[in-house]
C-alpha cells in the first residue's frame, strides 16, 4: 500500500520504535519511590524536557495526556471558567464538541480557510474575558492560521488563546513566544511517534484546573499512571522529525496532475508542505477514498474520526466551498514519502478518472 494520509496518522518512526521498546522493558511506576520507580521518573521527565524545550516552554509547564483530544478538551474545560468561550468553524471536531458544550460562540472563517481577524475582534470587543480557540493549522486542508495576530487581539482585550496545534507540531517550526499562545495541545501519533500519548503546554503561571483527578500526577493536573513507553516514543519521534521541505515539492507535483485532471484545491495558500485537499465537483469523496484504496493508494476524506464515517466536511462548508464539502479528499503525505508513491498514487487517480469520464 502507498500511505498517503499522515494527518490521519503517521508511520511509526524508527527512534520513536525502540524508545517504547527502552520503556516497555522498564519495570516501575514513575511515581514509585525505589529504584525501579526513580529509572521510570528519569526517563518520562527527560521526554518532558525534550518535547517543552522544542516549542520554548518550561518543562514544569507541560502536561502529559492521552492524546490531542484530551489536551483540547483539558485546556478548554481547566481554562474556560468565566469565559466566554469562542472557537474557529474549521476546527476539530474535538475542540468543536468541547467549546459547544460550554455555549461556545463559533468565529467565521475567510474563504482562504484562514480565521476572520475582523470578524475576531468584533467578538472580543462585545464579550467579556473570553477563551479563544484557534488550530494552527487545519487537518484537512493544511490551512494556516495567523496565530500570532490573533493572539495580539486577545491579549489586547484581555482574552486566552489555545491553539490545536497538534498537525503542525514537527512539521513547521515554531515556539510558544512565536504564536503567543497561552496553551498549545499535542499529539504523539501525529509526528511519528505510538498512539495513546499528547500533551498541553501551557505559558508560565496559567493555572489549570483539572479534570482528571487521581494520585496527584502531573503535578495534580491531570491524574492517572503515564503511558511511559508511548510518551517515551513521543518524545523520540519530536527529536526525529526535522526538514519538512522536501514533502512540499512532492505534493505540488501531486497537485499539478490532479489539476490536470479536473481537480480544484481546497485552501490552496498558506499551508501545511505535506497536505493537500483536492475537490472533483460531482464525484462523491467516499466512491474516491474506496477506489484508490482498491488501488492500493491510502487517502482520506476530512477527519479521521467517528469510526470511519465519510461525510460532509463542515470545514469546506465554512469557507464556503458547499458544492465541494461531499467531493473533497484529503491527500496528506507521510515523513517517509517517496517520489515513487507519488508517481504511484498519480497512476491510479488518472486511471480512476480514466473511468468515471468512460462511465
Amino acid at each position: 500500500m502507498i500511505y498517503l494520509d499522515a494527518n490521519a496518522t503517521e508511520p511509526l518512526r524508527p527512534q520513536a520504535r525502540l524508545a517504547v521498546l527502552e520503556a516497555l522493558d522498564l519495570l516501575g511506576n514513575p511515581s514509585s519511590v525505589h529504584s525501579a520507580g526513580r529509572a521510570a521518573r528519569k526517563m518520562l521527565e527527560a521526554a518532558r524536557a525534550g518535547i517543552s524545550a522544542r516549542f520554548g516552554a518550561r518543562p514544569a509547564d507541560l502536561v502529559f495526556t492521552s492524546g490531542g483530544t484530551e489536551a483540547n478538551h483539558l485546556a478548554i474545560a481547566g481554562l474556560a471558567a468565566g469565559r466566554q468561550v469562542i472557537y474557529g468553524a474549521t476546527e476539530h471536531d474535538a475542540v468543536r464538541a468541547a467549546a459547544a458544550g460550554r455555549d461556545g460562540m463559533v468565529l467565521p472563517v475567510l474563504a482562504s480557510g484562514e480565521a476572520d481577524l475582523p470578524a475576531l475582534a468584533e467578538r472580543l470587543r462585545r464579550t467579556g474575558p473570553a477563551l479563544v480557540c484557534l488550530m494552527h493549522a487545519n487537518n484537512e486542508t493544511g490551512v494556516l492560521n495567523p496565530i500570532a495576530e490573533a493572539a495580539a487581539l486577545c491579549h489586547a482585550h484581555g482574552a486566552r488563546l489555545h491553539v490545536d496545534a497538534v498537525q503542525s507540531a514537527g512539521r513547521i517550526g515554531f515556539s510558544m513566544q512565536s504564536l503567543g499562545a497561552d496553551s498549545l495541545a499535542l499529539s504523539g501519533h501525529k509526528l511519528g511517534g505510538p498512539k495513546g500519548a499528547g500533551a498541553l503546554i501551557l505559558a508560565p503561571d496559567i493555572g489549570l484546573a483539572a479534570q482528571i483527578a487521581g494520585g496527584g500526577q502531573e503535578q495534580g493536573r491531570r491524574g492517572g499512571t503515564p503511558a511511559l513507553p508511548a510518551i517515551a516514543g513521543f518524545a523520540a519521534a519530536l527529536e526525529a522529525a526535522g526538514d519538512t521541505t522536501h514533502l512540499a515539492a512532492l505534493r505540488d507535483h501531486a497537485e499539478a496532475a490532479a489539476v490536470a485532471l479536473g481537480a480544484i484545491i481546497c485552501g490552496a495558500g498558506d499551508r501545511l508542505p505535506n497536505t493537500t485537499c483536492l475537490a472533483w465537483p460531482g464525484r462523491r469523496a467516499d466512491t474516491q477514498v474506496i477506489a484508490l484504496d482498491l488501488a492500493g493508494i491510502a487517502v482520506s476524506a476530512g477527519a479521521a474520526c467517528s469510526s470511519g464515517k465519510v461525510a460532509r466536511s463542515h470545514v469546506l462548508e465554512a469557507m464556503g466551498l458547499r458544492d465541494l464539502a461531499g467531493c473533497a479528499i484529503r491527500v496528506s503525505l507521510p515523513w517517509n514519502v517517496t517520489r515513487p508513491d507519488i508517481d504511484g498514487f498519480i497512476h491510479a487517480l488518472t486511471a480512476h478518472s480514466a473511468r468515471v469520464q468512460a462511465a
